[in-house]
């Protein structure tokens, strides 16, 4: 499974600056972010390259944070396969909680970051594997 880091973050300037300069000063690699705003705070979504102790390290810096796995799904690039894969979902009525995604221009591929309301992502994985849906894994976000 993909770990994904959440960071509380004060809604003030320079919040940001300092969580990603102690992830830069110990060489921690940012694939993917996402920031929401909730009023006086936000939430700072992170995949990176080692999510452990990223999280260790902003922990011990004081940050407030969490590690979720979430799971990471592979989809060509093209029309409706985002619909397809929420529609797959849903038929197996499988909640989305929170969810982000990229695309990749270059590779002709996109990744979604999905937060599913299961305790076991097994099943949903097999699911997906039979549609036609490629789950990833950790080291596989490497080499895209």
């Amino acid at each position: 499974m993909v770990k994904q880091l959440n960071v509380f973050v004060e809604n003030k300037p320079g919040r940001l600056k300092a969580i990603t300069q102690v992830l830069s000063e110990n060489n921690l690699n940012i694939w993917l972010f996402a920031i929401q705003d909730r009023g006086e705070f936000g939430l700072m979504k992170l995949i990176v390259d080692k999510p452990q102790a990223a999280y260790l390290i902003l922990a011990d810096k004081g940050f407030a944070c969490a590690l979720k796995e979430v799971l990471a799904v592979s989809i060509p690039d093209k029309p409706g396969n985002l619909y397809k894969l929420t529609s797959l979902l849903f038929e197996h009525k499988v909640n989305i909680v929170d969810a982000h995604g990229i695309g990749i221009a270059s590779s002709k591929k996109g990744v979604c970051f999905l937060e599913l309301a299961v305790k076991d992502y097994a099943p949903v994985k097999a699911i997906l594997k039979k549609e036609g849906f490629r789950s990833l894994e950790e080291e596989d976000i490497y080499s895209i």
